[in-house]
């Protein structure tokens, strides 16, 4: 095939020598992405079935927390032996996880199989990044970043329409069951192409897998205590969770990033806390819908499918105007666009206004997560040291999980709580959601750490 980072930024991310690649990437992406969103549509139709709502909250937690363990393992194996080993092993990962959801008997099963399935997901974005980075010139990097952001329209177009028509029909499992040929064919598709570009050669790779690994485990532990209903379980749970987990966060991040220290560090944690904030209501959208406003399916499906509409507009939106306004106006407006759309989310829990305002809420969420998380990306690279690029992005993807697990954690934690309390569900998803608007607004407070200009964009 040839030394595909020899041809010329002119032949485009689509020509023969790089079709199959992009193809592949694409889809995979996509698979993926369509997976998360049904899992959120299709998630009161699951407790109905299973009935554990302690554990509603770990069917995303588990997920997200052993991707954070995935991201870290597939890239240093991606840097050892090239990026075809830990795609085959991610995707295997991921379908055992689909197969064993399918068949989960109950939540713990259920719970189980997300975080076998979640190290598998972990795997594909650190495969995709080293790939671009290997098999496409810097003047096509951009570019194929661009295909790769438009691999999630799809998914919010028809991914929540598809899972609630397929739980109706067929049946929840068969949202999990109905995946597994397809990703059979996203490694016949990709795998090949990942195998040409080989080994990178070089040193050997820092292992960071036990600090990625002990981080997990510390937020486990205060996602347990968060969830637990005991007065003594709490508080302990809580803190060895941050006492186990505290020295691997810090060996992951930049320095100074739990202080969000100017530039590179604060854009590090505010993306975390972007992503806490956002996905901490994302996850009990629909939700609320069908669950506490008695709404369909498909009406829950359709909030998140403009939200993913909106965010995409408010990237294109940054991508034009960043330049000239900055990163830091973008990321502050973003985070209280988020807020916004969170605290429509509360009226919708709170008051008798029409159901289909949750659609409204989650669409201006969403244009503000569009304004904010791009810019963050922009940061990281213009801050990071040359030649420190890669750890750089490797923190940032890790706060991005580690904000999505925390976020769905906690705010199930809450749910369940007040179940145990004899709150009303309104009451349970309104403290969940302020807390939501509340780092929301917080994380726009400390985006006064970023830089107000960007000298290098590369983006």
């Amino acid at each position: 095939m040839g030394d595909v980072r020899a041809r010329a930024p002119s032949d485009g991310v689509w020509t023969p020598g790089r079709r199959a690649l992009t193809l592949g990437l694409v889809f995979t992406i996509t698979l993926v992405g369509f997976e998360g969103l049904a899992i959120a549509t299709i998630l009161k139709v699951i407790d109905d079935d299973l009935r554990d709502i302690g554990l509603l909250g770990w069917v995303f937690s588990a997920f997200f927390l052993s991707s954070l363990f995935g991201v870290v393992a597939a890239g240093r194996d991606a840097d050892r032996n090239g990026p075809a080993r830990p795609f085959v092993v991610g995707l295997a990962l991921f379908a055992l996880g689909l197969l064993a959801g399918g068949l989960a008997p109950n939540m713990v099963v259920l719970v189980a199989a997300r975080s076998v399935q979640g190290v598998g997901a972990g795997a594909i974005p650190a495969v995709a990044y080293v790939a671009i980075g290997r098999a496409y010139p810097a003047a096509l990097q951009p570019r194929m970043f661009a295909v790769m952001s438009s691999a999630w329209v799809l998914p919010g177009l028809i991914g929540p329409a598809i899972s609630g028509a397929v739980a109706e029909t067929f049946g929840w499992r068969w949202v999990f069951l109905g995946l597994l040929p397809l990703v059979a064919l996203a490694a016949v598709m990709t795998t090949r192409a990942l195998h040409a570009l080989g080994a990178p050669g070089g040193d050997e790779p820092i292992d960071l897998r036990l600090d990625a690994l002990t981080l997990v485990v510390g937020a486990a532990l205060v996602l347990a205590g968060a969830s637990s209903h005991s007065a003594i379980a709490t508080p302990l749970l809580v803190v060895a969770g941050f006492v186990v987990g505290a020295r691997a966060f810090s060996r992951l991040v930049p320095n100074g990033t739990v202080r969000l220290k100017h530039g590179l560090p604060a854009a590090v944690a505010l993306r975390g806390l972007t992503t806490f904030a956002f996905f901490g209501t994302d996850a009990y959208v629909s939700f609320t819908v069908t669950s506490l406003r008695h709404a369909s399916i498909a009406l829950g499906g359709a909030a998140l499918t403009v939200a993913t509409l909106t965010w995409t507009a408010g990237s294109w939106i940054q991508e034009r105007r960043v330049d000239r306004v900055g990163p830091q106006t973008f990321v502050r407006v973003g985070l209280l666009v988020i807020a916004c759309g969170i605290g429509l989310m509360i009226v919708v829990a709170r008051f008798a206004v029409p159901t289909a305002t949750a659609v409204l809420a989650w669409g201006v969420a969403g244009l503000g997560m569009g304004l904010a998380y791009a810019p963050l990306s922009l940061v990281v690279l213009a801050e990071a040291p040359a030649g420190a690029e890669g750890t750089a992005s490797a923190a940032l993807q890790m706060c991005d999980i580690l904000g999505v697990a925390l976020g769905t954690g906690v705010a199930g934690a809450i749910v369940a709580a007040g179940a145990s309390l004899a709150w009303t569900r309104a009451t349970a998803l309104t403290v969940a959601f302020a807390l939501c608007a509340a780092v929301a607004i917080i994380a726009a407070v400390g985006a006064l750490r970023l830089p107000a200009t960007i000298e290098h964009s590369q983006g």
